[in-house]
């Protein structure tokens, strides 16, 4: 099969490729360009069109987005503006790109390419990717199938909506050490396998790459606890399993094409 595009949009950069769906990896060095400032729908589906017309692409494409995405359709609006929310991000995209654009939500796609590709794979019973970034993202499976649109990040943990004071930008910006917040995410897991008790927890996210500094300050999680493999490429790669899942006859038009 030829490659599906993947792009991935968050609030602070806008990355895509073309996947090679068969090995799970990039076909070609990814393209990020910065969001646009204010993250509005125009400027967004424009920056969007830039990266895809920069590989002289056409074809099939998934989309991560981040918000609940109902059938195409943004329920939600994190860090992007809320102008967002109830516009139909795969319709958008679609008329600016040219192409047959399919959204998701980001967490779910760096869920489904780290299931597929990653340390999920072959992975049965309850599975959760979590991702610790501006906000914190889940994703969750059973025996590999998607619960789609989890907002576990939002959490209520000590009286507080647990990713502003877990995310990673948390700890960011009230400057903690590795050790300190890796205190205040073993208090997020401890609550989060409480409620569901999974059989793997996948840290994924910006913090993934950094695991030797937090992970042996984790404690008291009985679930095994393990970082995401495909790292800053899940996302795009996902989406574009996603986008070719969904549409395989399309996706078989776009390889022969």
């Amino acid at each position: 099969m030829a490659p599906v595009f993947g792009l991935d949009i968050g609030g602070s950069g806008i990355k895509g490729a073309p996947v090679d769906l068969e090995r799970g990896e990039l076909a070609a060095e990814r393209v990020r360009l910065v969001t646009p400032e204010g993250a509005r729908v125009d400027d967004v589906a424009a920056t969007v069109a830039q990266v895809v017309d920069g590989f002289g692409y056409k074809g099939l494409v998934g989309a991560t987005f981040p918000a609940v995405i109902v059938n195409g359709v943004a329920r939600t609006a994190a860090n992007v503006d809320k102008g967002w929310i109830d516009t139909d991000v795969a319709a958008t995209l679609s008329a600016s790109t040219g192409c047959h654009v399919v959204a998701v939500n980001d967490a779910d796609a760096a869920g489904l390419a780290e299931m597929r590709f990653g340390v999920g794979r072959d992975v049965k019973g309850t599975v959760a990717l979590l991702t610790f970034g501006t906000g914190i993202g889940s994703a969750l499976f059973l025996d590999g199938a998607l619960v789609p649109n989890t907002e576990l990040g939002h959490l209520e943990i000590d009286g507080s909506d647990a990713e502003t004071k877990t995310a990673d930008s948390a700890r960011e910006r009230e400057d903690l050490t590795w050790e300190h917040w890796a205190h205040r995410l073993s208090k997020y897991l401890q609550h989060f396998e409480a409620l569901f008790w999974p059989d793997l927890i996948i840290l994924g996210g910006g913090v993934s790459k950094k695991a030797e500094k937090f992970l042996p300050f984790v404690v008291d999680v009985r679930t095994k606890v393990v970082t995401a493999q495909l790292q800053n490429e899940a996302g795009i790669i996902g989406a574009a399993l996603y986008a070719a899942e969904l549409h395989p006859t399309e996706a078989e038009r776009t390889a022969s094409g």
